[in-house]
């Protein structure tokens, strides 16, 4: 066989473009409170419970109950992205990747709805009539990283005990309604899933539905709808990750713009088509007793 036969070699090219494995898009949108919003910042007005009064005496005086009343106000963020396709590049080019651009702006989006989310799950929120009183996170609503039933000083990543923390927490305010087949919604990453399929009760099939042992996926437990997130979506401090969990009138998104693109040439850039997605959202606590933290570290 000739020397030189490798120059009849055959080189293959695809015509597509991989993008490359992320998350895809907002995956905790489906779980929060959905208002459209066509304004800078909006206000939703709450009602606080009152206590009922016995009556002592015939014919005596009516009570008036005063209903507390107070707002939160929500406010939109703007969000953007683009890049630019060279039209020389494109001549150049097997595959056209300005879908796969578009496709890899659309995730991105998604995920800063996500961040958002989780910004106003752990973050101040506004009140009182124009929306100027900053309200903090309270301390109480939070499950430390140390907790264990038994009262042990030791950290821990996700674990049983602290499940049933949460469920009692929400069960103590009444904060979530198990009649009407509510469920409360915990963000975690990877590192809290792996946690969970150490504890017995996860995988023993006398205790739970679901067949973690079968395909290691854990969706719903003591009520609890788990979304796992990059771990880019929650923020995290040393090696401590902290876990929203939440009900779904407990935090709002306000969406004054859904995501949007527009594909077209830019008439500066010597005709390279450019790829501009878009979007204006944003995110507020309604409810301190929906919202409950979990720290959790991720070395155990």
């Amino acid at each position: 066989m000739s020397f030189q036969v490798d120059t009849a070699l055959v080189n293959s090219y695809h015509s597509n473009i991989q993008i490359k494995f992320q998350q895809k898009g907002s995956r905790l949108r489906p779980y929060v409170r959905m208002e459209s919003q066509n304004s800078e910042f909006d206000f939703f007005d709450r009602i606080g419970p009152t206590a009922a009064v016995k009556v002592k005496n015939r014919h005596s005086d009516t009570p008036l109950i005063s209903t507390p009343h107070d707002r939160r106000r929500n406010a939109t963020e703007d969000y953007d992205w683009a890049d630019l396709i060279d039209r020389k590049d494109r001549l150049r080019m097997l595959a056209d990747p300005t879908s796969s651009y578009n496709t890899n702006a659309v995730y991105a989006l998604g995920r800063a709805m996500d961040i958002e989310i989780v910004r106003a799950a752990f973050g101040a929120s506004f009140s009182g009539k124009t929306g100027q009183t900053s309200i903090s996170f309270p301390a109480t609503q939070e499950i430390a990283v140390n907790y264990t039933d038994s009262g042990g000083s030791g950290n821990t990543n996700l674990t049983i005990d602290k499940l049933r923390k949460i469920r009692l927490m929400f069960d103590l305010e009444e904060a979530v309604d198990w009649d009407a087949a509510e469920e409360l919604y915990m963000a975690v990453t990877a590192w809290q899933i792996n946690s969970l399929l150490r504890e017995d009760e996860i995988n023993n099939i006398d205790y739970a539905a679901i067949k973690a042992l079968v395909n290691g996926k854990i969706d719903t437990f003591m009520g609890i709808k788990f979304i796992r997130v990059h771990p880019s979506i929650l923020p995290k401090s040393g090696d401590i990750r902290s876990c929203p969990v939440w009900t779904r009138q407990g935090i709002l998104l306000g969406v004054a713009d859904e995501v949007n693109t527009d594909i077209g040439p830019r008439r500066d850039k010597r005709n390279s088509v450019q790829v501009y997605v878009c979007g204006s959202f944003g995110a507020t606590r309604m409810w301190e007793e929906q919202v409950v933290k979990v720290l959790a570290d991720e070395t155990k």
